[in-house]
């Protein structure tokens, strides 16, 4: 019986390649592709992917699920690589993985493939992944063991095999995109100096270019899920995202240009545009600012979304650890429920208002005017009791 494999499967040179690679070696090849919103056109990927050898090609939508289960998590824990990457990348992996592995169990596959390089994250983040859901199912990277050393010898073997692929001048970026952003490397990215051009960006317009006028926009929560746009109803989360990315890039929101440390210890200059991503996290932040306590809003700022960013990155998605965060913040965040407004102007994602019923905002306290409630002469008694500490540290220093 033929060993059997399930396979990553974009369309693009390297995986295509990969099918009648581990074709030759004597595997029956099924390719997975999932739309988790790339924006590209997926109905020619089966005829493409049994073209190069595949004996099946499975392609399913699975942007809703991409945005419920894994983008809606980590937008609850505010989790941002190294402060400013919303994890786009990081967060098909371990989906994509899920599905590689529920297709194996279906199909009777001992193998799951990938088409990650030896020195990238995603080898990582594919491979922990599927050994956290099956333990005994082998992970083959051909990317990691194939003798081809430049894209042109690929080229020269898909040509070979009759492999349909696009021989056309080369595009100087790496790009991978899905509802929650967009990933650009490689060609003149490669230099942390240099500004990025134009025609790297992919979603977003150079701010500016932007319009004259800024634009706001009104997003509403319920229980730290987004529902509404400017008072549209949203039954499918990846709807909103999709809108919120069509407005935002229109007012160049969400580029970010970072050089950020990769997990196996190379440092990488990344450009990303999450237009989308960015105007939810600044949401999110400001509603959860207004409806948690102070104790609770500075451990939780603290702690989780470091935390929660690292854990994604670095292909720990499936961990107890991941799990457990997922019940804090799903529990606060049936606090989150309201509205924020949003102001995008060149570039510029600014909350300018935001309302709950669940706010800790109370005017007559926070008010300087004739209505302020709040008891001025405990504030005496306040700062001695707070600032005894260094009072004493004072007067004991004062001696020595």
């Amino acid at each position: 019986m033929a060993k059997r494999v399930v396979l990553a499967y974009s369309g693009g040179l390297d995986t295509s390649v990969i099918v009648r690679w581990l074709a030759d070696k004597g595997y029956e090849v099924i390719t997975y592709t999932a739309d988790v919103g790339q924006g590209e056109e997926l109905s020619e990927i089966p005829e493409k992917a049994k073209a190069s050898g595949a004996v099946e090609a499975i392609v399913e939508d699975v942007r809703e699920e991409f945005a419920r289960d894994y983008c809606l998590p980590t937008l609850r824990a505010l989790a941002l690589y190294e402060g400013k990457y919303p994890l786009s990348a990081s967060l098909s992996r371990p989906l994509i993985s899920k599905k590689l592995v529920e297709i194996a169990g279906k199909e009777g596959a001992d193998y799951v493939a990938h088409g990650s390089t030896g020195k990238g994250n995603d080898q990582v983040r594919f491979e922990v992944s599927v050994w956290a859901l099956n333990p005994d199912i082998e992970v083959l990277a051909p990317v990691r063991e194939w003798e081809f050393r430049a894209r042109e010898e690929q080229v020269e073997y898909a040509k070979r095999h009759g492999i349909p692929v696009k021989v056309t001048k080369e595009k100087p970026y790496s790009i991978d995109r899905n509802l929650w952003g967009v990933s650009i490397e490689c060609g003149p990215l490669e230099d942390p100096w240099a500004e990025p051009p134009d025609d790297a960006f992919q979603i977003t317009v150079a701010p500016e270019r932007a319009p004259d006028e800024p634009e706001y926009v009104e997003i509403g929560f319920g229980k730290g899920v987004p529902v509404s746009l400017n008072g549209e109803k949203f039954s499918e989360l990846h709807r909103l995202i999709e809108k919120l990315n069509e407005i935002g890039g229109k007012h160049g929101a969400g580029r970010i240009d970072m050089v950020e440390n990769r997990l196996v210890g190379i440092k990488s200059r990344e450009i990303y545009e999450a237009p989308g991503a960015t105007i939810l996290y600044e949401a999110y932040r400001e509603l959860l600012s207004l409806v948690t306590d102070r104790f609770t809003h500075h451990r939780f700022m603290e702690f989780v979304p470091h935390t929660y960013a690292k854990l994604a990155y670095e292909g720990l998605w499936f961990s107890p650890l991941r799990n457990a965060l997922d019940a804090l913040t799903e529990k606060i965040g049936e606090l989150v429920t309201g509205e924020v407004r949003i102001k995008l102007y060149k570039g510029s994602v600014t909350v300018v208002g935001r309302n709950s019923p669940n706010s800790l905002y109370v005017e007559d306290l926070a008010t300087y005017s004739e209505k302020d409630v709040f008891d001025h002469t405990a504030g005496k008694h306040f700062t001695e009791v707070w600032g005894l500490p260094l009072k004493i540290y004072g007067r004991i220093r004062g001696r020595e």
